[in-house]
């Protein structure tokens, strides 16, 4: 596309905003700062009125785009709909940031090996407990310092429940090097994607765990990264790199349907991938996995919906369904409606401060006694709540719902 025809679909993405208003109590952002132009409705009307050459975007303004968390609550609740999330990606392509991007370390995060690397090497010096310290010499506002606080936040090593235990649900045929197993049912593709599958295994294996016992094949499509962030950042380049790499590794194996179980990355698979069926895998699960039986669990868990599992997959219902499954799991919904815990991809690390802004409004919420478990499917926001319980000394576990279930079915040890 070029440079004029994404200003003109810019222009007329914008002008379809009615300007009602809708969207503003629902904006994370504008809830914070209070002002226009950090709402919906304000974001538009700068938009549009800088690729038009009609507003010179000077700095402040650009600021004011970039804090944009994308966590679509206004495109939910718009009554026309305005397309937001793609006139959020078109501007940000279009016009340069306000201060320049870490994509460095954000280009780093999307590399599977080198964030599995990077967590060994985390573990074996026990990084999380003696580095943090030394990062608060670093200004508050840098994207290295932000990082280095999630470190306390690294799920643990691979829990042996999943290494040892998937051929003692079934003792089949496990395919080489994906511990898939040949149950000659349906067959499923399972998106691992880049920090999730590669800082959060045991998410992966667990989905594969369900979906195999609902009766489906499950093929992994691992080491490779969606380009949601990209996206997030307007790096249309390497956005388009990587749904290339997507699209070629799905096609190879055939298949139509493809899970993802982090909502983090559905937006995105599914602009890569428009003639596939692209599902959040709780959402296929509460489809299609009726036949799983659970065993009691007698815990109190306080559940929390990433904005993209409410906006973008619309499955929060699913995960509502599944979770109430599972007898004796008492559970509290934070009541966050899908706004954003300030996580939002790379916002965490390009806006530390107000991205603990945010994540203090989600703890605010929190239910007092807390509960010994926090279930949320999105590993930024596992990551960003986690750092956040850390620093206030809160002993509180942290799981994918997935993983719960699946510890929790009839079958595992």
């Amino acid at each position: 596309m070029s440079e004029t025809a994404s200003s003109d679909r810019i222009i007329d993405l914008a002008d379809a905003c009615v300007k009602c208003g809708l969207c503003l109590p629902w904006c994370p952002t504008y809830a914070l700062d209070g002002v226009e132009t950090e709402s919906p409705r304000g974001r538009i009307a700068l938009s549009r009125h800088a690729v038009d050459g009609s507003l010179a975007p000077e700095t402040d303004l650009r600021a004011h785009l970039d804090h944009c968390l994308g966590c679509l609550a206004c495109q939910r609740v718009c009554p026309v709909p305005v397309h937001y999330a793609e006139l959020l990606t078109g501007y940000r392509a279009a016009l340069p940031p306000a201060k320049a991007r870490p994509r460095r370390l954000l280009r780093m995060l999307t590399r599977p090996r080198v964030l599995r690397f990077g967590a060994s090497v985390a573990r074996i010096t026990a990084a999380r407990h003696w580095l943090p310290p030394l990062a608060r010499l670093l200004p508050r506002s840098s994207a290295v310092r932000a990082a280095i606080t999630l470190l306390p936040a690294l799920p643990h090593q691979r829990s042996a429940l999943f290494r040892n235990n998937r051929a003692s649900l079934q003792p089949g045929d496990w395919g080489p090097g994906t511990g898939d197993r040949k149950t000659g049912g349906k067959r499923v593709a399972l998106f691992g994607g880049c920090v999730q599958g590669a800082l959060e295994r045991d998410a992966q294996d667990a989905a594969a765990i369900l979906l195999e016992a609902a009766g489906f094949e499950v093929m992994r499509i691992d080491g490779l990264c969606c380009g949601a962030l990209a996206a997030h950042t307007g790096d249309a380049v390497d956005m388009s790199r990587k749904a290339e790499r997507v699209r070629a590794a799905v096609g190879a194996e055939g298949l139509s349907t493809l899970l993802t179980a982090t909502p983090g990355c559905l937006g995105t698979l599914r602009e890569d991938l428009p003639d596939a069926q692209v599902q959040d895998a709780m959402a296929f699960l509460d489809l299609h996995g009726e036949a799983l039986k659970f065993r009691p669990l007698q815990r109190k868990a306080v559940l929390h919906l990433p904005c993209t599992q409410v906006n973008v997959a619309r499955a929060d219902g699913a995960v509502r369904r599944l979770l109430a499954r599972v007898p004796g799991l008492q559970l509290i919904e934070l009541p966050t409606k899908g706004t954003c815990c300030g996580a939002a991809g790379s916002y965490m690390l390009e806006f530390p401060e107000r991205a603990v802004a945010l994540r203090n409004r989600v703890f605010d919420c929190m239910p007092d006694p807390a509960p010994d478990l926090l279930l949320t499917a999105n590993i930024g926001c596992r990551l960003h709540l986690g750092a956040g319980l850390q620093q206030r000394g809160a002993r509180i576990e942290i799981q994918h719902p997935l993983v719960l279930l699946a510890r929790c079915l009839e079958g595992m040890g």
